[in-house]
């Protein structure tokens, strides 16, 4: 399968991950093919500098030599990457702005789930804003401050609206009949490795 690519320059890019592939290589044979793989076949210096979960679509970004990866990787520990997601929750989601501050850990026994821990967890912090509301869903723009690992997953099924489709997270009734994860990695904003300016890359929401 192709990667559909958004943006590419001598020293980064962007592509457009499917919901359903792995952003890196799993443990096995089976689990090889992945986003990293496939982009790598067409663009042998691509790096890994960040991951999405495989149910969640969208944007991912890779340096283009270790330079490139180095400086990336030092924006996305900073926290100078911003990231926009949308999402289809289960209910209506109020207000319309807000934000979920609550720290997060793994929960080791039922791996790889994650969880809300006050006394152990480590700081995250989400903020959403509602783009459309219905009486049993709400589409929503995501802003995930912090990168922990299901961070916008969890933070959502933490206030009672569940992410539609979430196979690990979500009960019954807020799986949805499209069969995947309603969450989609939507803008990335970033300054370029090497010139400094700044990068908007933007993708359409499949759902």
């Amino acid at each position: 399968m192709s990667v559909v690519v958004l943006h590419v320059d001598d020293d980064c890019l962007v592509v457009d991950k499917p919901s359903g592939l792995l952003s890196v290589p799993g443990r096995g044979a089976h689990l090889q093919d992945c986003l990293a793989t496939r982009v790598q076949a067409e663009f042998g210096d691509a790096l890994v500098v960040h991951r999405l979960d495989m149910a969640t679509s969208g944007l991912m970004l890779f340096a283009r030599g270790m330079a490139a990866q180095r400086q990336l990787s030092r924006a996305f520990a900073q926290r100078d990457v911003h990231k926009r997601y949308v999402a289809l929750v289960h209910g209506r989601v109020l207000p319309d702005v807000g934000e979920i501050d609550l720290p997060l850990i793994a929960d080791w026994p039922n791996r790889p789930l994650q969880k809300v821990d006050r006394e152990h967890g480590k700081p995250s912090l989400t903020r959403w804003r509602v783009i459309d509301a219905q009486a049993d869903r709400t589409r929503l723009e995501l802003e995930p401050v912090t990168g922990r690992a299901h961070q916008l997953r969890v933070h959502l099924l933490a206030i009672g609206h569940p992410i539609l489709g979430d196979a690990l997270y979500a009960p019954p009734e807020a799986l949805a009949a499209s069969g995947r994860l309603l969450l989609h990695a939507a803008q990335l904003r970033f300054a370029h490795p090497v010139s400094g300016e700044e990068m908007t890359v933007e993708s359409a929401v499949p759902f």
